[in-house]
């Protein structure tokens, strides 16, 4: 079993600086590209240069920040994601969360949890 989560960025209109400071900064590979005129359905000419949806490789490894505004959640979700994993800081009380910790699940994919209160 493969675990995959594919983040999707919400823009305002923005979408293809994005992807080009993505590139410059992060070696971001633009996969594909579609534009709202590009689809089958009709958009007002405003869109149809925006982007509709795009594929934007960032590197081969990647860390999901899971903010959350409530402790025990947070623990919970930790808790679970540690089992068969591996701890790389325990959740714990910091100067700047009342609970943040780091660990790689069992299928390789590394989470910084973060209680906000």
């Amino acid at each position: 079993m493969t675990l995959k989560l594919t983040p999707y960025f919400k823009t305002n209109g923005n979408a293809k600086e994005l992807i080009k400071f993505y590139q410059s900064v992060l070696d971001a590979q633009l996969i594909h590209i579609q534009t709202y005129g590009d689809l089958p359905i009709p958009f007002p000419d405003e869109f149809k240069e925006n982007v509709a949806h795009a594929i934007v490789k960032v590197g081969d490894n990647l860390t999901i920040n899971i903010s959350l505004d409530n402790i025990e959640k947070a623990k919970r979700i930790f808790d679970g994601l540690r089992q068969d994993g591996t701890i790389i800081s325990p959740l714990e009380a910091t100067p700047f969360s009342p609970a943040f910790g780091t660990v790689t699940d069992k299928f390789g994919t590394t989470f910084t949890i973060t209680a906000e209160s």
